[in-house]
Parts: C-alpha cells; sequence; structure tokens
C-alpha cells in the first residue's frame, strides 16, 4: 500500500480528532443563536469547561467526573450570560466577550492557587483521562486492503468524546427540527412576539437553548483538557470558539453545513501541522508562522464573501420586552 495513502488517512484521522472540539462547540452556538441570543461566549465557556473538567479529573481521578464538573461549570457560565442579556437585556455581544475576558483571567488564576503549577493542572492516570477506543475485531480487519486501513486508522482508536461528536450532530439535527422544543427554539429566534402571544414564555425558552449550549461546550472544553491533552493550561481552546462561531455563521444556522464547515478548519489545522518543515520547491521552507495561521486566514477568506450571504436569525440580538 503506498505511502500516500496512508498519509491521507492520517490526515483525515486527524481532522476528526481536532474537529470534535469544532464540532460541540458550533452545535452549542446553533441553539442559542437559533433562539435569538448572540453567543460570542462560546471560547470562555469551552476554556472555563476545560478548566472544571482537568481540576475535578486531578482530584478525584476520574474522567467522568471531570466531564460532569465540566458540563455544570459551562452551564452556570451561560447562566450568567443569560442574567445579563435576557432577565436584564444587556447587549448580548459585550456579555459574551466580557465572559470570555474573564474565564481567560480566572482559569489560571484559580490553577496556580489551587495546585501551584503557574497556571496548569496536570492529569495523571487512566482513568483520569478519556483513553482510546480500540473497535471489535481491529487486527482481522486490518489485513483487508485500503478497507482495513480506515477502519485501523480512521474508524477505531479514538476516545468516547470523538464518537459522541459524531452522534451529536444527528441528535440535534433531530431536535432542532423534529421536536416541539426545537420547534419553538426556531420560533423564539424569528418571531419571538408570536411565541409570547401563543402563551409562551420567550425568557424561559431562551434560558433553556442556553442551557444546551453550555452542556455541549461542557463536552468540547473536556474533550481539550482530559481526552486530547493531558491536563489544562492558559488559553488552550487557542480561539477554537470563535472558529466554531465561524463555522456555524458559515453553515448559515444549520447543523451539518456547520459541521462540514467545522471539518473544514479542522482539516486546515491538520495540514498546517503537517506542513511545517517542508520545503516547497522553487520558495523554500516556509515560516512556521505563515503556516500556522492557515485556518484563520481560511476563516477570513470563508466569512469574507466566498460563501454567499448569510442570513441569522430575524430576532438574533434583540432583546424582547413583552408588551403590556
Amino acid at each position: 500500500m503506498s505511502d500516500v495513502w496512508i498519509q491521507l488517512v492520517l490526515l483525515a484521522d486527524s481532522t476528526l480528532r481536532l474537529a470534535t472540539p469544532l464540532v460541540f462547540c458550533a452545535l452549542a452556538g446553533m441553539f442559542t443563536e437559533r433562539a435569538g441570543v448572540v453567543d460570542i461566549g462560546l471560547e470562555g465557556k469551552m476554556l472555563g469547561s476545560a478548566f472544571a473538567a482537568a481540576a475535578v479529573a486531578s482530584v478525584t481521578g476520574s474522567a467522568w467526573a471531570g466531564l460532569a464538573a465540566a458540563i455544570v461549570f459551562s452551564c452556570m457560565l451561560a447562566m450568567v450570560h443569560g442574567f445579563a442579556c435576557i432577565t436584564h437585556r444587556g447587549d448580548q455581544v459585550v456579555s459574551g466577550v466580557a465572559l470570555n475576558i474573564m474565564v481567560a483571567g480566572l482559569g489560571p488564576t484559580l490553577a496556580d492557587a489551587w495546585f501551584h503549577q503557574a497556571g496548569r493542572i496536570n492529569v495523571t492516570g487512566p482513568s483520569a483521562r478519556f483513553t482510546p477506543i480500540e473497535l471489535p475485531l481491529t487486527e482481522t480487519i486490518g489485513q483487508v486492503p485500503i478497507l482495513g486501513t480506515l477502519y485501523v486508522e480512521l474508524l477505531s482508536g479514538h476516545n468516547i468524546l470523538v464518537y459522541l461528536a459524531a452522534l451529536a450532530l444527528p441528535l440535534s439535527a433531530w431536535v432542532l427540527y423534529r421536536t416541539r422544543f426545537g420547534l419553538r427554539i426556531r420560533a423564539v429566534g424569528e418571531n419571538p412576539s408570536a411565541v409570547d402571544t401563543a402563551g409562551i414564555s420567550v425568557e424561559a425558552l431562551r434560558y433553556r437553548a442556553l442551557l444546551v449550549t453550555g452542556a455541549l461546550c461542557g463536552f468540547a472544553g473536556a474533550y481539550l483538557s482530559i481526552a486530547q491533552n493531558a491536563g489544562f493550561q492558559r488559553d488552550m481552546s487557542a480561539g477554537k470558539g470563535y472558529l466554531a462561531l465561524a463555522a456555524l455563521i458559515f453553515g448559515k444556522w444549520r447543523p451539518v453545513p456547520a459541521v462540514l464547515g467545522c471539518l473544514l478548519f479542522a482539516f486546515a489545522d491538520a495540514a498546517q501541522a503537517r506542513l511545517q518543515g517542508v520545503a516547497v520547491p522553487g520558495i523554500g521552507q516556509i515560516p512556521t508562522q505563515l503556516i500556522q495561521a492557515i485556518p484563520y486566514l481560511l476563516t477570513i477568506l470563508l466569512l469574507a464573501g466566498f460563501v454567499g450571504r448569510a442570513i441569522a436569525p430575524r430576532a438574533i440580538g434583540q432583546p424582547y420586552v413583552k408588551e403590556r
């Protein structure tokens, strides 16, 4: 089997791993924004839940306890955002940015105060992290040409959160388009006054959407600190929340196109990791900083108009004031 084929499969494998937090985060933002609330704070919720997961997993030695803590902490941050922009009708963008700034400083500060490791949290022990899962019949199917490589290298060997991210797409699409809750979420993002006229609380619906967002961001943050990595460190989310938001806009607030956008950004990230140090014929070695900027440059190019006009939910960013 050619080395080119193996390298392509390994690149696809890296793409899936790197796309996992983006998928969770983009689907999280979809629920909030389809409900009419701008959520710039995806980055802060993901980073905060990464801190919570690492802290609890390090103390308890349980990855599941860390995941639960990540979800709870992320939901708490979501409620703070809701309290500011739903209950008190504050500026939703300002609230999200403030949340990001607060968490960026709070996490390393608490990590340094509690663990005394210069703002880091190391997670050790097999049960404190989500380890790779080997699917059945790996050795047998691995002997089959082409199919075996796909099964062993691409489908098998991921941790459980990668598989949950794959399940999150059809589940989110089903909830959004096939349930009463999803119908109400879409309605409140388009015409909240009609929802209110039907006797349904607009504020309660938006808070419920924020809880869903908080839970999904909790999965994303836990993946960063106790699955993909072995601990928490300052700014470890590295703008992934903003990339997820860009993928959501790229996908025009729909689940399948948004996830495809996540895969595109993850592919660019995986490709840049392999291009570092590679000399291009006629050009020479490209500076590492330029290669590392590829995913973010791709984001700018896509959002600059290459994907057509993205029409947001009509009521997004508008605090709802109940008519008396």
